[in-house]
């Protein structure tokens, strides 16, 4: 694919041209965040019980799954959710917004999930600079979404914009 052919594709997604795919993006997706979190602690209850009840049968060595269990259930829910057909977490449906890639595509399940993960290492390491991108970008896209060519776009208009 040429470079202008990148250009215009990218271009669907601009700012001047569609500012409504991108109102009040940054405190949707802070919304859309907090319900994740509850949603993942939630379904930590039953998976902690499978834990403990696997940990029995085997007579110890199944609570060795405790250390991972938060990381299995929250990349599990990423990729389930927003890897999938609706490009969204539960979350982000009910704020109506939805990922895409730079050029337009559906994330899949391993971009959903090494998204969490360069989220999850870069507010570790950089907390304010990584949510202070936003605030400076055109696309209000964060740090994260930038190093892995992704946008977080209100759904109304893109459906729109998609015909």
């Amino acid at each position: 694919m040429s470079d202008d052919a990148r250009r215009a594709e990218y271009a669907v997604f601009s700012p001047d041209a569609h500012p409504e795919l991108y109102e009040g993006i940054l405190s949707k997706r802070v919304v859309a965040f907090v319900i994740d979190a509850i949603i993942v602690i939630l379904l930590l209850i039953p998976a902690g019980l499978v834990v403990f009840i696997v940990g029995v049968i085997t007579l110890g060595l199944g609570f060795v799954l405790y250390a991972a269990l938060f990381a299995i259930v929250a990349l599990g829910y990423v990729g389930l959710t927003l890897g999938g057909p609706q490009a969204a977490t539960i979350g982000m449906r009910v704020t109506a917004t939805e990922m895409r890639t730079w050029s337009g595509g559906l994330p899949f399940p391993t971009l959903a999930i090494l998204h969490a993960l360069v989220f999850w290492f870069s507010i570790g390491l950089l907390t304010p600079i990584v949510l202070l991108v936003g605030l400076f970008t055109r696309r209000r896209q964060l740090l994260h979404d930038l190093l892995l060519g992704t946008l977080v776009l209100n759904s109304v208009p893109l459906r729109a914009l998609d015909g």
